[in-house]
């Protein structure tokens, strides 16, 4: 291929006539009046000195050069439309997959549709079970390595004597507790004996609006891969949350996470010993079970992790009324990237 660039006709060095022989074959009529012809033949053009430029060659393998990075390009802009699973998946690499900017999960041309964003992210949002000393809790995970690596939240896991986790595709596992940090109210658990399963790809909430469109994907009351959608309602909200292990075990009298806003309690008293994060505050339909499962942006991108829902007291007193109302709160993404070394390293408290 690249033994030479010459086109036919280009650069014919080898004709010995040189360049001047069309004019030898030419036959003029001849006028006496003028001089003979000279009696030897014109000096044929002499090749390009070899010291030189080579400007033809040159510049088309520098165009050829520019050809094949514009195809790189090209290709590259191609697979950047695909989730950033698809890279991790073919590197062969469990990392979580992690953005700085928003990826397109779901094809550009679906941005912002629910169908899409829910069929592209809700196999890497699972079901989780845990039997604890006094009852059992239900919640939700966010699947975020292929070799079954979730975070969920510290409420749903905490004082768990095992843990049961449903994926999408309705495979069951035993799954472990890897790390806690309840001044966060997050958690990592590893599924044992997992592989290949599709990673969430975390965005950025440092980007995110006020009436940014979301949808959330958990298993409210057990429904596995429920999927609400609304906008983002408010950002910085101070969400207090209790970190006693009892508590957490407890929740509220009608089920519902406790917590505190405003310097009130919602759904149950969250105690003396409490923490405080800022949330993102969503009017995506949250119910009990949905705590642990992913907020997404239009793009696909987990934004942030469900973690409170407030439900009023009349709700406690009448099933008809149950249900969300349109307050719902999430743990940031990036509050998650930064404190994943911590619950990796097994971090407990």
């Amino acid at each position: 291929m690249t033994e030479s660039f010459r086109r036919s006709g280009e650069y014919d060095y080898d004709d010995p006539q040189g360049p001047y022989s069309q004019s030898q074959g030419y036959s003029a009529p001849v006028n006496p009046e003028w001089p003979p012809p000279p009696a030897y033949e014109p000096t044929a053009a002499s090749p390009l000195p070899a010291t030189g430029p080579e400007p033809e060659p040159r510049r088309r393998r520098a165009r050829g050069s520019v050809a094949l990075l514009a195809a790189v390009a090209i290709v590259a802009a191609a697979v950047g439309g695909a989730t950033a699973y698809g890279f991790q998946e073919l590197a062969g690499k469990n990392d979580v997959t992690a953005t700085g900017t928003s990826t397109a999960v779901v094809p550009a041309g679906k941005k912002g549709d629910v169908a899409a964003i829910a069929a592209a992210v809700s196999p890497s949002v699972v079901e989780i079970n845990a039997t604890l000393d006094n009852g059992s809790s239900t919640g939700s995970g966010v699947v975020i390595s292929s070799n079954g690596e979730i975070v969920t939240n510290n409420h749903v896991i905490a004082g768990a004597q095992s843990v049961k986790v449903r994926t999408s595709d309705g495979h069951s596992y035993t799954a472990d507790v890897v790390g806690t940090d309840s001044s966060k109210d997050l958690a990592l658990i590893k599924l044992q004996g997992a592989s290949g399963l599709r990673a969430a790809t975390l965005g950025d909430s440092s980007s995110v609006q006020v009436g940014d469109s979301v949808v959330a994907i958990g298993s409210p009351e057990g429904l596995t891969g429920t999927v609400t959608s609304g906008i983002v309602s408010a950002l910085d909200r101070d969400v207090t949350v209790p970190t006693d292990e009892s508590q957490a075990q407890g929740q509220g009298g009608d089920g519902s996470w406790p917590f505190q806003f405003g310097g009130r309690n919602f759904n149950g008293d969250t105690g003396s010993s409490t923490t405080t994060y800022k949330a993102i505050q969503t009017d995506a339909s949250l119910n009990p079970g949905n705590s642990g499962g992913a907020l997404i942006d239009a793009a696909g991108n987990i934004i942030g992790i469900n973690a409170a829902m407030y439900s009023s007291s009349q709700q406690a007193s009448s099933s008809s009324d149950a249900g969300s109302i349109g307050l719902g709160f999430a743990i940031p993404v990036n509050t998650v990237k930064s404190d994943l070394a911590k619950l990796r390293s097994g971090g407990q408290n």
